[in-house]
């Protein structure tokens, strides 16, 4: 048997394992949808950090860093800045009505502050946005599995989202938060090891300055070592683009539904908000170094 198939298949049965155990707890619907509203700062943190460092955050924020150089940062750090937003100002009054009226999901915010045809209508968005964001997800999951393993495409993209359905039924929000800590351990371990062994790499060989000079194409050259980049029209379209999404996400707005208190929201969101701006300058510094080996790639 692969190494690799060994520990991911003992990976997916940890985290349907930790779903099970989970699920002795879930006693009504509250507890599947909010938690029971018992969420700590550190729980809360893990699972808005574990849910913001996915796909795009990594391989597209990677390939951004490849192309673009330093001014990649922007792209999760975009992120950052909306999340600290949010768990400064919405996320706490979020949460204080949603207490309050006993809400489980932005639905019942939405059908209380407007009515249920604009309930309805954005339902009908978040719909179609969230079958793309899963589709993708799935489709990294996809290539991964293709890449490693060797397995169909459609294959890893199954066995990727039976995987997530199986651990999510068995205890929603309190499950999820749960499974996201495993998830969020792994995946700093596996994305810290990774940077360090690159910046080590490249400090052995002399080469780390090597990663900021400019390799090929004149015009992306020109703002490879620049944080606002070549283009700030580019940057401006990250910040415009991300900062609010972030502020006002239904996904993540229904984590900070399952949180104790304000108190922890604030924590919590501002602990994930100084992460995800951390946490940037790793793809981008994994792009850059993988442009100055291999800088053919298109």
């Amino acid at each position: 048997m692969s190494p690799y198939l060994f520990f991911l298949a003992l990976y997916s049965l940890l985290l349907i394992g930790v779903g099970w155990w989970t699920s002795r707890q879930i006693h009504g619907a509250g507890d599947f949808f909010v938690a029971g509203r018992r969420l700590s700062p550190g729980y809360l943190f893990a699972t808005l950090l574990a849910a913001n460092i996915g796909a795009g955050s990594t391989v597209g924020a990677a390939g951004l860093g490849y192309e673009f150089g330093v001014s990649a940062w922007w792209w999760v750090g975009s992120a950052g800045i909306g999340s600290l937003v949010l768990g400064l100002t919405v996320g706490p009054r979020i949460w204080e009505v949603a207490n309050r009226l006993g809400f489980y999901t932005v639905g019942d915010y939405l059908e209380h502050r407007y009515n249920r045809t604009i309930r309805g209508l954005i339902a009908l968005l978040l719909w179609f946005g969230t079958l793309a964001i899963l589709a993708g997800q799935l489709i990294a999951v996809a290539w991964i599995l293709n890449i490693v393993l060797g397995v169909d495409k459609y294959v890893g993209a199954l066995l990727g989202g039976l995987v997530l359905v199986a651990y999510f039924t068995f205890g929603g929000l309190l499950t999820a938060a749960r499974v996201n800590s495993v998830q969020l351990i792994v995946k700093l371990a596996g994305f810290g090891l990774t940077a360090g062994f690159v910046v080590l790499t490249f400090d052995m060989m002399g080469a780390f300055p090597d990663i900021l000079a400019p390799i090929g194409r004149a015009h992306e050259d020109a703002g490879f070592r620049m944080f606002f980049g070549g283009d700030p029209g580019r940057v401006f379209g990250y910040v415009v683009l991300l900062v609010p999404a972030f502020i006002i996400s239904p996904g993540l707005l229904q984590k900070i539904y399952g949180a104790r208190d304000v108190a922890a929201v604030r924590t919590g969101g501002c602990w994930n908000a100084l992460a995800l701006m951390i946490f940037a300058c790793v793809p981008a510094l994994l792009g850059m170094a993988a442009r100055t080996h291999f800088p053919e790639l298109g």
